[in-house]
Parts: structure tokens; C-alpha cells; sequence
């Protein structure tokens, strides 16, 4: 039976070249759900986890990161400080800016109630909103720039050198832009900073790789591994983020993550809580036994998607490791999923503070 799920799993590529619109969030995400589900069932009926299967266990653990945000330094250093006792041992600093309302990464009470908890307390992690429409933030590039180097150096005269922190542009800056922040945050000695420009571009990381050692990671809105040929052969990123779910599935995944290690790049997998736990279990699996794993973003999911689907990955010191249960370690209820009704979400949109413009958000 294992043998004929086998066979089934590679029916995955068909469905790819297979096909003559290639490509795309959906058809790829779509391809990674059955991916994926013939993976886990082939674990199953083996009787072993996942990642037995995908090679056997490379590491303990997969060491993660959370995030810590604050609309002022002082909200921040609180949240640096309780991402710390939760156990996290890297953490991703996101930061108010003077003068600006509402900015990407930072938790406020505006989204508590997508955390699930069922209160008005901060969310740190999702930054969509239940609105009408999407809700419209401004930004001011120069006011961010002269901004965030100051939060690092502040973060690290408080909290020490030995501590990993990783920053997300969110796709905002310019190329020189880019170069510009990468050289002034390197003192700080990040461990990332992420999607400095829009993806789309990639060739522009030449001229950001030119004025900076920061490493950079990107590749979170990349879907196949044909995004990535030009970057990994000239060696211009150093993590990549592709989530199983965007990606093709674990089978597309392991292709890139292969390929990236040719080139000493390793893996930076996004997880976000729209990743469901049955994509951030397949990233587990995954990352526990490739040779090049970097870090794992996580972000908790709320009680009731833990309810729903039951994960059985762990969480300690740090590191998140996949349950030795057969497949991935995921279930679902769909009982419990009927109970809690979809509830229309947006992203925000960006403008420009000084005219209007329309900016990447």
C-alpha cells in the first residue's frame, strides 16, 4: 500500500507540468495541499513520522522565532522580555515609528480578536482586521529609516549581543534604500533582515548585496523553485522563506531547500498564523532533516485552531519538534471547525504619508 501511495505522490508533478497556466499562489497552493495529504498518508500507513521517511532526524529541534513588537521602546522591551520567558531564543523586533499610526508588525488591540483568546489584550501576530474594506495605513520611508537603527542599538544595549534578532521591511524600500538599512543595522549584528524590496525584482539584491553584510532572507510570496534560480546561484539572499503551503508542498519544497544548499543558503520557512498547524507540522518534518535548516518562524496559533486541528508538535526552549505519531502528527475536527464560522478578513493597504501615493505594503 505504501508502495501505491508512492506512486500517487509523484502524480503531484503532473499536476504542474501537466498543465499549461503554470505557477501562482493558488495553483500551487493547491498542489501542496495533495502533495502534502499523500505524504502524510504514506507516513501513516508506514506507522512512522514524517520525517522518517524524509530522511530521519538531522537535529533535536528546529530552533524558532517569535515576534516581539511595541509602539514605543518601552511596549517593546515588555515584549522582547515575554517572548523570552515563553522560551523563545530568537526574536524578531517590529517597531512604531514617529509620527505614523498604525504600522505593520505591531501588535495593538485593533486584531485581538483574530488571536481566538476572546479578549481586547494585544495579538502579536496577525495583521489582518475584520473590516468592510481594507483598512488604509500611511508610511514615510526616511522617518523609518532614521528610526530603525536606533531601535536596534537601543534593543541591544538592553538585551546584550548574544541575543538573535531578525527585522522584516516588508517589501518597502528601494534597492539603495535597502543597501542603506542593511549597512547602518550592521553593528547590531542581525541575524536576518527580510524582504527588503519588493520580490518581484530580484536581480536588484546585487546592488543591496554590494553595501551590506546583513544577511538577508526573502522568498515568502515565491512559488516555485525557478523563483530562486538567479538568487541562489549568485549567492544573493542567505535564507530562504517559501512556506510548504505556497510552494508546491513538501516535495517542491525539499527541491528548492536542496538546491539552496549547493550555494551554503539555507532554510527560513514562513509561518505566520495563516499557516495552518498541518503546514507548520510539514515544515517540521521538513526541517528537522534537511542538512541546511536555518530557523522556523512561529507564530501560536489561537486555542481554538489548536482545538480544531489537535497538534501534536512541541514547543521548548526554544525549539519546536515534531511528534513521533504517524504522519504528520495533525488532525482535524470538523465539528469543532463548524463552530467557528469564517469572519471576513483584510490586510491593510499602504499610502504614502506625504501625498497620498499608493506604496507596497
Amino acid at each position: 500500500m505504501s508502495r501505491g501511495c508512492g506512486r500517487s505522490r509523484r502524480r503531484c508533478p503532473r499536476l504542474y507540468r501537466g498543465a499549461y497556466w503554470r505557477r501562482g499562489p493558488i495553483t500551487m497552493a493547491a498542489i501542496a495541499a495533495v502533495d502534502t495529504a499523500l505524504w502524510d498518508i504514506e507516513a501513516k500507513l508506514a506507522r512512522m513520522p514524517l520525517y522518517q521517511l524524509l530522511g530521519g532526524r538531522s537535529r533535536r529541534g528546529c530552533l524558532t522565532y517569535g515576534h516581539a513588537s511595541g509602539a514605543e521602546l518601552s511596549e517593546l522591551f515588555d515584549s522582547i522580555r515575554a517572548h523570552l520567558d515563553q522560551g523563545y531564543r530568537a526574536i524578531r523586533i517590529q517597531s512604531g515609528i514617529p509620527g505614523l499610526g498604525s504600522v505593520y508588525g505591531v501588535a495593538s488591540s485593533a486584531n485581538a480578536d483574530l488571536g481566538g483568546s476572546g479578549t481586547t489584550s494585544r495579538y502579536d501576530h496577525e495583521p489582518a482586521r475584520r473590516s468592510a474594506a481594507p483598512v488604509e495605513e500611511e508610511w514615510d520611508t526616511r522617518a523609518y529609516l532614521r528610526h530603525a537603527p536606533r531601535v536596534f542599538e537601543a534593543v541591544r544595549n538592553e538585551f546584550g549581543p548574544e541575543l538573535p534578532l531578525l527585522h522584516d521591511a516588508h517589501h518597502r524600500l528601494t534597492p539603495i534604500q535597502a543597501a542603506k538599512l542593511g549597512k547602518e543595522l550592521e553593528p547590531y549584528d542581525l541575524f536576518w533582515l527580510e524582504d527588503v524590496t519588493p520580490a518581484e525584482n530580484t536581480a536588484v539584491l546585487r546592488r543591496v548585496r554590494e553595501h551590506t553584510t546583513t544577511p538577508l532572507a526573502i522568498g515568502e510570496v515565491f512559488n516555485t523553485i525557478w523563483d530562486y534560480r538567479e538568487l541562489f546561484e549568485e549567492q544573493l539572499i542567505d535564507y530562504v522563506r517559501s512556506p510548504v503551503t505556497h510552494a508546491g508542498g513538501i516535495t517542491a519544497l525539499r527541491r528548492i531547500f536542496d538546491y539552496a544548499a549547493v550555494y551554503q543558503i539555507k532554510s527560513g520557512v514562513h509561518g505566520p498564523t495563516d499557516i495552518s498547524p498541518v503546514g507548520l507540522a510539514a515544515a517540521l518534518h521538513l526541517g528537522i532533516t534537511i542538512p541546511n535548516f536555518g530557523i522556523q518562524e512561529y507564530m501560536k496559533h489561537s486555542a481554538a485552531t489548536d482545538e480544531v486541528f489537535q497538534p501534536t508538535y512541541r514547543f521548548a526552549d526554544g525549539l519546536l519538534a515534531p511528534s513521533d505519531e504517524p504522519g504528520l502528527g495533525v488532525g482535524y475536527d470538523d465539528a469543532v471547525a463548524e463552530a467557528h464560522p469564517y469572519s471576513r478578513a483584510y490586510l491593510p493597504v499602504n499610502r504614502l504619508r506625504l501625498d497620498g501615493s499608493m506604496h507596497d505594503w
